[in-house]
């Protein structure tokens, strides 16, 4: 059964995302609000952030088997990226979702980032739970530390952290 739910999500996600992408270039037109255009840019942009600095972080801290990919972790890892956000990588994909929204400005790239921002959270829900049964307490204390995926409220906590400031998780 939990195949064929990740065997789901994932062609949802994938359906939605490269419909998405297809349709900003093809209902791309000039008229649309410059300045969400300009803020869907730099969306975009931070979201390449978050979906390529987990690949050097799980490389280097990851204990990652030899000839192995990146993904193949076997250690938590909670430094890097990882002390901002649980999942970069998902957080990559909502942002990329949202940046082509405002980027094309068309009612179905609206739909369809809806769509894929949605089913990618929803698998950071799933990631929780699997990352749970893989290191157990040890990711549960890393929950507690670290947000699942709002990079400005991690980013925070990670300042208050390193400033030796306790921080209220309930804020």
């Amino acid at each position: 059964m939990k195949n064929v739910k990740t065997i789901v999500s994932a062609t949802i996600l994938t359906v939605a995302f490269i419909a998405q992408i297809m349709l900003s270039f093809f209902l791309y037109s000039a008229a649309g609000n410059p300045i969400l255009r300009n803020i869907g840019w730099g969306v975009l942009w931070i979201s390449a952030v978050f979906g390529w600095l987990p690949i050097f972080t799980l490389r280097r801290w990851g204990k990652v088997p030899a000839g192995k990919a990146y993904v193949h972790t076997t250690g938590l890892v909670d430094r890097g990226v990882y002390a901002v956000v649980r999942h970069p990588q998902y957080l990559a994909g909502m942002l990329l979702a949202v940046a082509l929204v405002l980027i094309s400005q068309h009612w179905l790239v609206a739909v369809l980032g809806a769509v894929a921002f949605l089913q990618t959270y929803m698998d950071t829900l799933a990631e929780d739970k699997a990352c749970l049964a893989k290191f157990g307490e040890e990711y549960s204390r890393y929950m507690e530390r670290v947000v699942r995926v709002n990079f400005v409220r991690g980013l925070v906590r990670l300042l208050l952290r390193q400033a030796g400031k306790p921080d209220d998780p309930a804020r």
